[in-house]
């Protein structure tokens, strides 16, 4: 079982850069799979992206692709989401997720643990 945290959300202007930060309890944070998914206000739980064990496999959203970066740490059981050229769009609760397999599938159903969330505000 891994228990995560995100951090690092907040308000921020059209075309500003965030980093989220998502750190994971255990030490076998290196068996899970990760992935960021993001839910805006009445809207249902979306892929963003999804970096295997190894953190060689590597997946984005087209809406993302270019401007978001996922990466990990497995030494400090963290895994990032670096994001660039933040759009108004991009609003929305942040979380991130795990599940104990190679693959990383889109759907937010394959993965089985979850943080709580963090906010992302962008203004235009």
């Amino acid at each position: 079982q891994v228990h995560l945290v995100e951090s690092g959300g907040g308000l921020v202007q059209a075309g500003d850069s965030l980093r989220l930060s998502c750190a994971a309890s255990g030490r076998t944070f290196g068996h899970y799979s990760l992935g960021w998914f993001c839910q805006a206000p009445g809207k249902e739980r979306e892929f963003v992206a999804a970096i295997s064990r190894d953190g060689v496999g590597i997946d984005y959203a087209d809406s993302v692709r270019g401007r978001f970066t996922i990466s990990r740490d497995n030494a400090k059981n963290t895994v990032y989401l670096r994001m660039n050229s933040l759009k108004p769009e991009d609003t929305a609760v942040y979380y991130c997720a795990a599940r104990d397999m190679w693959d990383i599938p889109r759907a937010s159903n394959a993965y089985i643990y979850w943080g709580q969330g963090t906010q992302v505000t962008v203004s235009s």
